[in-house]
């Protein structure tokens, strides 16, 4: 944790000095700080937002390099979860430390009013717990808690600073047992681990229905222990239970189920040995999953199951789920009945509303909903009676809801229900804005299934994808269209943005499969015509067109981005053009817009075929930037284009950008190309043949790369003549299509279609 912190540290721009315990052996005695850098460097997923980031992170040790803190705003300790330790670390550092510097404990386990027992006041009041969640740079939750003597000054600062350099969503937190995250977090995977064994299920099977249907990550609760470690979740479990009363619910879970222990002790603690309950073996040249026997703890073939439960569930929502006839629908009214009834008897122990427990299992644990929005969307007076026809207590936040819900909306505005009785605002830290929040107080302008525009004020629309992993297909190209035409005759400036996992994963590639199944190839030009005449719109408005991505923002999503005025992106962005990993090129216009941004100013072919070039490399290899530092090199992002380190400040501050655009704007002049000819097409083959004989392009990667050059070349144009947007549009559709229709590229999105991952052939 100490050095996920300090990476993260680094990728806000900030100074860090890293100090570890002595190393034993060999002359560098500040080694295990230097090779926690290194690691961090080497991590997956990467820690750094660039690799020069590690730059800012001065190594030492906790003998030698104690000056060092003389001068530092903010000492944050995430050391051994011992108390004796702890507390002797602060006495050292207190001796060293600047008068009013910061000192936190990243700890969840150890209550702060024992942290800091028998210390100075002067300590105290500068001291708190800053819970960060781990990977620090991925998981969006920090909580905050204040002790009894800590200045007001120290929680404020410290929130506004994680908040807006780091991205955090900021929760603060009573000083009470595993504050909110993990203790609803925890006690879920407690709860779907028993309920599993209880019910019968496989570990497939109820990692499938504690997944996407309850709006859980898809590793559900087997699939996360191996990821956290068996042992360490053992470890967890037992720093939870021990300080809670003998009242608690969460004794009741935590025991959990005998197959913990006995894979803990064979060995088998999770992804890090491995083996866990799921592990992955080669098998005559393929990775074989498989899943382990809760009963015999045997191996099998891990079988792709879907649940009926959990079919109804995401087509259905949680009641059909819950009330499914079978034991998958018993194991979610469970896991859920257990859970949700404890989050509701948490309130006022650790908050006198559900907006902080919400907050941290979605910032935290990646849930869609939090457990008082679940219990809205299920019915709290329905919940409230199976529970009591199970026989199962009711916790008072139940019955005080009566027939209403945690949340309304009231006079335009979210209220939520307060432990003192009545409805209280839903507020937010300022700056801090949310597309859903805005869109249960509005009305949608137009939209279908698959995408809608919102007016989100102050002049400015908002056009948002919302499909499954918001994948673009002709329907979300129409809503695009007209939101553009909409937006040009009623608004000064138009927003691209969603809430979502993730801003799109490109071109919906069932449509296009079935179009090839069906060799509907008319249909496809035609759908891939409309998709490059909308993408063009948002660069030829007369009104500024903002992207505001967070997520994935790769193919067709990309190309969508690219071609507006500027982006506002978050920070964990990742984009690129990966449509040769399925075996096509881009044809909504991101061959163009990249040979555009690699060409610019390019006064004849010698000089312009250096960029295409780079763009060749950049497209064939389907090369992603995991970053905004990483992709303003490859050309992806521009000088213009923004950064947002926290999610829920993107539609603001895109929102900001697209009104200072605003002022005075005019749209950009259409793009020229200077054809490559032969010559082009020559210095691109070779590049190829070197790829071949590395065996690093493998047949079809020759096939796709051919039509890629051809496109980026010009086509049959001679070398140096000049050719305008249509023309490089056109190239790219008979590229798609010509490839399309190759056995090899239908075997590439067959592949991906069924594994998420990309066939090499």
């Amino acid at each position: 944790m100490g050095s996920g912190i300090a990476s993260h540290l680094s990728n806000a721009g900030v100074q860090v000095v890293l100090l570890d315990v002595v190393a034993s052996t060999g002359s560098d005695r500040s080694a295990i700080a230097r090779g926690a850098i290194e690691r961090a460097l080497r991590s997956s997923p990467p820690a750094f937002m660039h690799r020069d980031n590690a730059a800012l992170i001065t190594p030492g040790n906790l003998e030698d390099d104690l000056h060092l803190l003389a001068d530092v705003d903010w000492i944050a300790e995430a050391i051994v979860e011992r108390l004796d330790v702890k507390r002797a670390i602060y006495r050292t550092l207190d001796a060293v430390r600047r008068p009013g510097s910061f000192v936190s404990s990243n700890t969840s386990t150890l209550p702060l009013s024992l942290l800091v027992e028998g210390l100075p006041e002067a300590f105290r009041r500068d001291f708190c717990i800053t819970h960060f969640f781990n990977p620090v740079r991925y998981m969006r939750l920090l909580e905050l808690v204040a002790g009894a003597d800590t200045r007001p000054e120290v929680i404020d600062t410290l929130a506004r600073f994680c908040d807006v350099a780091l991205g955090k969503g900021v929760v603060v937190c009573r000083d009470t047992p595993g504050f909110l995250g993990n203790r609803v977090g925890v006690f879920a995977l407690q709860a779907g681990l028993i309920e599993a064994a209880a019910q019968g299920l496989t570990v497939e099977q109820a990692d499938a229905i504690m997944g996407r249907p309850m709006g859980i990550p898809r590793t559900g609760v087997f699939g996360l222990y191996d990821l956290i470690g068996i042992d360490l979740m053992q470890d967890v479990v037992r720093s939870l239970e021990l300080p809670l009363p003998a009242s608690d619910p969460f004794h009741d879970v935590a025991r959990g189920i005998p197959t913990v222990a006995a894979l803990v002790d064979a060995g088998r603690t999770g992804n890090k040995t491995g083996a866990g309950f799921y592990r992955t073996r080669v098998v005559d040249g393929d990775d074989l999953r498989e899943a382990v026997d809760l009963d015999s703890l045997r191996y099998r073939p891990a079988r792709r199951e879907q649940p009926a439960a959990a079919l109804a569930g995401e087509r259905l929502g949680l009641r059909a789920l819950v009330e499914f006839p079978d034991r998958g629908g018993r194991f979610a009214w469970r896991v859920l009945a257990r859970t949700l009834s404890y989050a509701a008897g948490l309130i006022p122990e650790v908050a006198d509303t559900p907006l902080p427990v919400d907050e941290a299992m979605k910032l935290g644990y990646s849930w869609s909903r939090g457990p008082f929005e679940m219990l809205d969307e299920l019915g709290p007076a329905w919940f409230r009676e199976r529970l009591a026809r199970d026989a199962l207590p009711v916790p008072a936040a139940l019955a005080a809801v009566g027939n209403g819900t945690f949340y309304r909306v009231r006079d335009a505005r979210i209220e939520q229900l307060s432990s003192a009785g009545g409805y209280v605002p839903l507020t937010r830290a300022p700056g801090v804005v949310r597309l859903g929040d805005l869109q249960r107080t509005r009305t949608r302008v137009l939209g279908n299934d698959v995408a809608s525009l919102w007016d989100i004020g102050d002049g400015v629309a908002c056009v948002e994808f919302h499909s499954k992993a918001n994948a673009l297909s002709p329907e979300s190209m129409t809503v695009l269209a007209e939101a553009v035409q909409r937006a040009v005759r009623e608004f000064a400036a138009l927003l691209v943005h969603n809430d979502a996992a993730h801003f799109s994963v490109g071109f919906d590639l069932g449509y296009a499969l079935n179009c090839i199944r069906r060799a509907a190839w008319s249909e496809l030009d035609g759908a891939l015509r409309d998709f490059q005449h909308t993408c063009r719109s948002l660069s030829t408005a007369p009104i500024p067109v903002i992207g505001a991505p967070s997520g994935l923002g790769l193919g067709g999503g990309f190309e969508v981005l690219v071609h507006c005025d500027a982006l506002q992106v978050h920070s964990n962005i990742t984009l690129g053009l990966v449509e040769t990993s399925v075996g096509v090129v881009p044809s909504g216009g991101g061959c163009k817009a990249m040979l555009q941004r690699w060409c610019d100013g390019a006064a004849h072919a010698d000089a312009a075929q250096a960029g295409a070039l780079a763009v060749f490399d950049l497209i064939g290899a389907a090369r992603t930037a995991l970053s905004p530092q990483q992709a303003r090199p490859l050309r992806l992002l521009r000088d213009r284009d923004r950064v947002s380190m926290n999610r829920d400040r993107l539609l603001a501050d895109g929102k900001a950008l697209a009104l200072e655009l605003a002022r005075g704007y005019a749209p950009p002049p259409p793009p020229r190309f200077i054809a490559l000819g032969r010559e082009g097409l020559g210095a691109m083959n070779r590049v190829l043949d070197e790829l071949v004989r590395k065996n690093i392009a493998l047949p079809h990667d020759v096939s796709v790369s051919r039509q890629l050059a051809r496109v980026l070349c010009g086509g049959d144009a001679p070398r140096g003549a000049t050719l305008d947007e249509d023309r490089m549009l056109a190239l790219e559709r008979e590229a798609f299509l010509t490839l399309a229709a190759m056995p090899a590229t239908v075997a590439r999105i067959e592949h991906m279609l069924s594994t998420g991952r990309t066939l090499r052939n």
